[in-house]
């Protein structure tokens, strides 16, 4: 067993733990990533406004993940269905 190998096992199950905690927690995380980006583009005075939307974005996404991860199985974010044809008329 390598050296990743080890972390890897021993950091598993705190993945785990913040997964579960992503995924009770996910509306008053996302809302603290808003409050947080708001204040930081207050305080630059939205000089900084196009990267701290990417940046948020991107939080949002990961936690997004990592909430998803372990509760459908499948260890990936959730599954959009395939778009249906538009109807005819």
């Amino acid at each position: 067993m390598g050296l990743f190998d080890n972390l890897k096992a021993k950091l598993n199950p705190a993945k785990d733990k913040v997964s579960g905690l992503a995924h009770q927690h996910g509306d008053k995380i996302q809302h603290g990533l808003d409050r947080a980006a708001k204040a930081v583009d207050e305080r630059t005075k939205g000089k900084y406004s196009d990267k701290i939307h990417t940046g948020t974005g991107k939080a949002k996404g990961a936690m997004d993940r990592l909430a998803h991860k372990g509760h459908d199985g499948s260890g990936e974010g959730p599954k959009t269905p395939p778009a249906s044809p538009p109807p005819t008329s």
